[in-house]
């Protein structure tokens, strides 16, 4: 039984990391289809934002929660402004935009900071189950990808500003004929995904550190979450962070964390074979 409840506390924990990770990636390529390859670092700015300022003597829930998305997500609105905004309906020309862009990041964070891990203590200890143990901000975790995944299900489904969200989505030129300011949605949208990247990011210092090149690592695993899950941003991230961060999660605790992460890659490969449009392609065309 704890053997039982220790492998799925692990699983839900892993699941929660890649909701978190993917969220942000997840809403700019499921309402703009725009693939950002800066979203890595956009989640190492998160990391070092919340790291700064609990250095600074901020709280550390407020330095992760507030700090860091409103830092990131201001970034990320300059990005779209002076960036991604000239690139719409230019998709190779994105892709090699954002992929500057997090080179040039990169570098800018390892000439201000070196190219040391940084890292903060989790907080909140460790509980026991049984013989096994692990941190219980982990679960804390768990808590927050489902707020995250909660507020974004309401506010894209629920609220005025999501349905004409997903109208620009499906046909901006419709929407725009309806009095819709195209280019207004897609910032929002844009600046929302950075702020969730950033919140990311500082969830999940405490646990991985923060090292200028940790956004590669984020990166695999968030587009990976994101193609695997298909066009809806809500419903696919979450059905593939479920299937993927549970098989690398078992795959981790029964063997060790490479073949964790060969495991979760060769899945991904597989879904995809069987599913091209991702998991919501086939079973949720409609949803959010």
């Amino acid at each position: 039984m704890d053997l039982t409840t220790a492998v799925f506390l692990q699983a839900a924990s892993a699941v929660a990391a890649l909701v978190l990770m993917s969220a942000g990636l997840a809403l700019i390529f499921g309402m703009m289809r725009v693939i950002n390859l800066a979203h890595g670092e956009f989640l190492m700015l998160g990391g070092y934002a919340t790291i700064l300022a609990y250095g600074q003597g901020l709280n550390l829930w407020l330095a992760a929660l507030v700090v860091a998305p409103l830092v990131v997500g201001a970034i990320g609105c300059i990005v779209e402004r002076l960036l991604i905004r000239h690139l719409y309906d230019r998709r190779t020309d994105t892709l090699l935009a954002t992929w500057g862009l997090s080179l040039f990041l990169i570098g800018l964070v390892t000439t201000l900071f070196g190219n040391t891990t940084r890292g903060v203590s989790a907080p909140l200890g460790a509980i026991a189950i049984g013989n096994y143990s692990m941190a219980a901000y982990e679960l804390a975790l768990i808590g927050f990808a489902v707020a995250v995944v909660a507020l974004l299900y309401l506010g894209l489904a629920r609220t005025r500003a999501g349905l004409v969200a997903r109208a620009t989505m499906q046909n901006p030129d419709m929407a725009e004929a309806l009095g819709t300011d195209r280019s207004r949605v897609y910032a929002v949208t844009f600046t929302v995904g950075a702020a969730l990247s950033g919140l990311a990011g500082g969830l999940l210092a405490p646990l991985s550190g923060v090292v200028p090149t940790i956004g590669a690592a984020y990166m695999a695993k968030a587009f990976i979450t994101v193609i695997a899950g298909g066009a809806a941003a809500v419903g696919g991230t979450v059905a593939a962070s479920g299937l993927l961060g549970s098989i690398n999660s078992a795959a981790s605790f029964f063997v060790n964390p490479v073949i964790g992460e060969v495991a979760l890659l060769l899945s991904a490969i597989v879904l995809l074979r069987l599913l091209p449009e991702g998991i919501s392609g086939h079973f949720f065309r409609t949803g959010v």
